[in-house]
């Protein structure tokens, strides 16, 4: 049997194996932490022969989805890992969803069984699912695994599905974005460089979140250990990351921001952190300065999508002056441009962003209309993804992203980029957090609203004629609406169109 180093070296191998080597090489070294549980190398791969056991005595066929709905936990991350052990394809579901949309995805998915937490089973109710339900409990799920012998092997090939991800949504069934497992090796393989080896990675993330995995599967694919908080608190992650002396964790944004303005941040022992990534969302720049100059370790920002395509990286402790960007493309990652029309744009000019690299969805789960039109070929018939981002590269090749291309306001005629109004409305000191949306309007087609966070009792109308003082013509503010908490999905997104539905809800016809 190979060595987890010698796997490494191959140019395609699997997560299964890469753990069942570390269960041989290092048995007793902690894999998995969350709370007061804890499974080293060599339990969690008995647990994972178990539970693949299990999933082939009751029928899983080989690239079939495995439904997991549920909070953080050692026992979730045992059935992730054992599913695809099996040879099934996991598709972790938000508990968040309604009952009805929950039981929607279940549904698309295909899934033969779906585990869920008592929380979850709540939600769901008695709404008809064909899969088999396995309460996600140690009682439950003891009783399945009992008497199960050994899970027949599985040759897992780069074309098969490793996971099936669903894209966040407000509305309707979200689309099932199928990973393969060339994909996630990509993920692995660049996680020598990181130093995932003797990793303590802080997951503060869903486990059902592409945001996770790319720090969850890394870690477990390089020997390292996994530490699974519960739901987010600031003072919580440092507290956990000071005790546990983190090396490394994937936070969002808004994470971020949180953590930075507790007043007492300096006092937290992090000297053992080496390396901090942050994705899914728009990172400012202030506060990127602000955790490269106060935080110890690497600040890396990285861009992509759940779908895949490309990838820019941005060291943010190595180029303080090009924090207002994104970073330049992954090695080996193919970004570009394009115009309306799909043609490309010249360097410096604006357009849509298309990707391409070897860490690419298959596409979405019986949806082939839908994944051709997330697909862009070029002149060579090369495919791409396309990202729905519109930037621009500057002469150093930096990607600065500009907007969501769903997002963008046209008005009067006028492209209105959101983040640009948004950049104004923070400089006033009157403003802790805000967004910029298009509503409708009769006069020009759309117009831009801001919603904001006060920071101050400063009147809305005294810091909206202040930012309009700042932008031109076309980019005025038609309004300014002060809510308590912008909302935001669970990696932290914004969720602009339960804004934008909430002001037509409010505004008279």
């Amino acid at each position: 049997m190979q060595t987890a180093t010698e796997i490494l070296a191959r140019s395609f191998g699997t997560l299964p194996e890469l753990i069942a080597a570390h269960a041989r090489n290092q048995a007793n070294k902690l894999a998995v932490v969350h709370g007061d549980e804890a499974l080293s190398y060599a339990q969690i791969d008995a647990r994972m022969d178990a539970i693949a056991a299990a999933l082939q005595r009751d029928g899983l066929a080989k690239g079939q989805a495995v439904a997991i709905v549920g909070a953080m936990s050692v026992d979730y991350a045992a059935v992730f890992l054992g599913a695809i052990r099996a040879g099934g394809a996991p598709a972790p579901i938000a508990p968040s969803s309604t009952g009805d949309q929950m039981a929607a995805m279940i549904a698309d998915s295909g899934a033969g069984v779906v585990f869920l937490d008592a929380d979850a089973v709540a939600t769901l109710g008695d709404r008809t699912v064909a899969a088999r339900r396995v309460l996600l409990d140690a009682e439950a799920l003891g009783a399945w695994l009992a008497d199960v012998g050994a899970p027949s092997p599985v040759e897992l090939l780069p074309e098969d599905p490793f996971n099936i991800i669903y894209s966040s949504g407000t509305t309707g069934t979200p689309k099932g974005i199928v990973q393969p497992h060339a994909m996630r090796w990509e993920h692995i393989a660049r996680g020598d460089a990181a130093g995932f080896a003797d990793a303590v990675t802080m997951i503060a993330t869903p486990l059902y979140s592409n945001t996770t995995l790319v720090s969850f599967i890394p870690t477990l694919a390089w020997g390292g250990t996994v530490v699974l908080l519960g739901k987010f608190d600031a003072r919580g992650f440092l507290e956990a990351a000071e005790r546990h002396q983190a090396t490394h964790a994937m936070l969002v944004p808004v994470q971020y921001q949180r953590i930075m303005a507790l007043p007492d941040f300096d006092a937290f022992d992090l000297s053992s952190f080496r390396l901090k990534t942050c994705t899914s969302a728009p990172f400012s720049a202030a506060l990127k300065a602000d955790v490269v100059a106060r935080w110890p370790g690497l600040l890396v920002e990285y861009y992509g999508m759940t779908e895949g395509g490309g990838t820019c990286i941005l060291n943010a402790s190595a180029h303080p002056d090009k924090l207002h960007t994104v970073g330049q493309p992954a090695p080996g990652h193919d970004i570009r441009l394009i115009d309306e029309d799909g043609r490309e744009v010249a360097r410096g000019e604006m357009g849509e962003v298309v990707g391409r690299s070897g860490a690419m969805m298959s596409g979405y789960h019986g949806r082939k209309r839908a994944t051709s039109e997330a697909e862009w070929f070029d002149a060579q018939g090369n495919r791409f993804i396309r990202h729905g981002d519109v930037g621009r590269f500057d002469a150093d090749g930096f990607l600065i992203l500009m907007d969501r291309k769903k997002d963008l306001i046209i008005s009067g005629g006028f492209n209105i980029y959101p983040s640009d109004l948004e950049a104004e409305l923070r400089q006033h000191p009157g403003v802790r957090d805000c967004a910029v949306v298009g509503v409708p309007s009769e006069q020009w087609g759309e117009t831009p609203v801001g919603f904001y966070v006060p920071a101050d009792a400063t009147p809305a109308g005294e810091i909206l004629a202040a930012v309009n003082a700042t932008l031109g013509k076309t980019q005025r503010l038609a309004d300014l609406v002060a809510i308590d908490d912008l909302p935001r999905s669970a990696i932290g997104k914004v969720l602009k169109r339960e804004l934008r539905d909430l002001y037509v809800e409010k505004t008279p016809a």
